[in-house]
């Protein structure tokens, strides 16, 4: 997450998979497709890639500069790869958990990635009570139920094991000769297909193939299973009663601002919500500054809309750890110190507005107000470009409702609570009004 830091939705996962039908430097366009993919995961990454004789996997806990530094060596070439970077939602940090997970004891080999959380763990591993698992993770549950139901094909085991699958998510599956991506009937989880210089790509945001030089060619659909052989792609299952509810949150935090997801490009959905923001809850202010980074692009729609100019407030430093790893509360608010500084010039004895993407705990806001108040800004009018978070998330975002500031508070006692002269959020319909007619978005978080 930007700024993690310090208060918000940890992302869940990146995926990314490759297929050429020649050999190519795959360590090379790994490693570009996971640093552009490292804001969705930065407890580890890995990678693992076929030259059609044989599956290989490296893998760390760190970021991606790190452990392709530390572990991956830089001449793998081959036909296949996929990789991953990770935020646990499910399985202790460690290189164990860290994906891709390997099965090297399956009679055809098998590595699998997978963004999102399955939320029938415990149900699905009982009913794998004779098999090992080597990690905590529930990734290694649907490797382990497609060895089960592969009785002829991996077609046929995905087939049958997807239906079992409740939760959010999106995979990329590789065995020697092939790759095979899928994707959760509600399309929680965002997953495109692209193509780059005749090869393949299937990865987690449209960015990625914009970094690589290629072109979007789709979506994968809810539902929908899609195998990338020499042949080509091949859509195995795809299930025209799926409806597509992505998350709401891929376009108000966890997408980069420059990626396509279903159909919606995000830097417009958040222009969007700062200009609904402000026609929602007007304010005569002096400045408009944005909280980096996701809150930015919604502050320049709020700028806009109200004509109120805006400036840069903060200065973030880049090269600090994840604070969202820090122990406790304490430790959390310390690094949001670090990370943040006050352009004091810019906010002294000013009307301020500040626009955030998001309010979950309203620790890290209530520290911005904070340090906004000690540079001397006169007024604090805190706007946030999501409708107010009310409910954890149930597909796999770690967070208890007892954490969250909006699930028992009004919005003046919230308003109180981090200190601020007024405060808006976006409403629901605002933020629908974002977004492509008649597209649907999972709002489970805020009902």
């Amino acid at each position: 997450m930007q700024i993690d830091s310090m208060d918000k939705y940890k992302e869940e996962c990146g995926v990314v998979g490759l297929f050429s039908t020649k050999k190519i430097n795959l360590h090379s366009s790994l490693y570009s497709s996971l640093i552009t993919l490292q804001h969705r995961g930065q407890d580890s990454c890995g990678i693992a890639f076929s030259d059609k004789k044989s599956i290989e996997c490296y893998k760390g806990v760190g970021l991606v500069n790190e452990v392709f530094s530390d572990y991956i060596p830089p001449n793998l070439s081959g036909y296949i790869g996929i990789g991953h970077v990770r935020y646990s939602t499910f399985g202790e940090v460690n290189t164990i958990n860290a994906q891709p997970i390997f099965d090297n004891n399956f009679n055809c080999n098998l590595a699998l990635a997978h963004n999102g959380n399955i939320t029938n763990i415990f149900s699905l591993k009982n009913e794998l009570k004779k098999f090992n698992f080597n990690t905590t993770s529930d990734s290694e549950v649907i490797l382990k139920l497609i060895e089960k139901y592969c009785k002829n094909s991996i077609e046929e085991a995905l087939y049958s094991v997807i239906p079992k699958l409740e939760g959010g998510f999106s995979c990329v599956l590789l065995t020697k000769q092939e790759l095979f991506a899928f994707r959760d009937p509600n399309g929680i989880r965002p997953l495109c297909i692209g193509e780059v210089k005749n090869d393949y790509i299937v990865c987690s945001e449209s960015c990625v193939i914009d970094i690589l030089g290629g072109e979007f060619i789709r979506d994968v659909l809810p539902g929908e299973i899609i195998k990338i052989d020499a042949s080509g792609i091949t859509t195995i299952n795809a299930s025209s009663l799926c409806k597509c509810m992505t998350c709401s949150f891929e376009y108000i935090y966890f997408s980069r601002i420059d990626s396509v997801i279903d159909g919606v490009n995000v830097y417009e959905a958040r222009f969007k919500s700062g200009v609904n923001l402000y026609h929602e809850h007007p304010v005569d202010a002096d400045v408009v500054i944005g909280v980096p980074e996701s809150g930015n692009t919604a502050a320049l729609g709020f700028s806009k809309a109200s004509s109120i100019p805006i400036t840069t407030g903060f200065v973030k430093n880049n090269f600090l750890g994840r604070s969202f790893i820090k122990p406790s509360q304490s430790k959390r608010c310390e690094t949001v110190s670090l990370k943040l500084n006050v352009i004091k010039e810019n906010v002294k004895n000013k009307k301020v507005v500040v626009v955030d993407d998001s309010i979950i705990r309203g620790t890290t806001c209530k520290k911005i107000v904070s340090l906004l108040k000690d540079a001397g800004a006169k007024e604090i009018h805190y706007r946030v470009a999501s409708p107010i978070v009310t409910s954890p998330c149930c597909l796999g975002i770690n967070t208890s409702k007892s954490e969250l500031v909006g699930s028992d508070m009004t919005l003046n006692e919230i308003a109180n609570y981090i200190g601020v002269d007024t405060l808006g959020y976006i409403s629901i319909s605002g933020f629908l009004n974002i977004l492509p007619k008649n597209k649907t978005v999972c709002l489970k978080c805020f009902l």
